[in-house]
């Protein structure tokens, strides 16, 4: 039986992922949209200096047990689907 604690200790690390996730969109936003295009070498490595410290915050996250994988899972993809479509924007500029 999980208790009440328990739960909220999921539901809190679950949302501390997904702002972690969306503090990551801002970012590369504010970079695509003033500093680099997307082929830079800088925007690149901070992407994915991003997405890895993320991976690892939810690999933790699932190991404690506060994170079902296939909610971790799905949160990634989701960001790197928003990250693409964001990408083929300004690209298209």
């Amino acid at each position: 039986m999980v208790s009440e604690t328990q739960i909220n200790h999921r539901e809190k690390a679950y949302e501390i992922l997904k702002a972690d996730a969306e503090k990551i969109l801002r970012l590369i936003q504010v970079q695509m949209d003033n500093l680099t295009m997307p082929q830079c070498p800088l925007y690149e490595e901070v992407l994915d200096t991003q997405m890895f410290g993320l991976s690892r915050e939810i690999d933790f996250a699932v190991r404690l047990g506060l994170v079902d994988e296939k909610d971790g899972k799905e949160l990634i993809g989701s960001l790197e689907r928003k990250l693409s479509a964001l990408h083929e924007a300004s690209i298209d500029k």
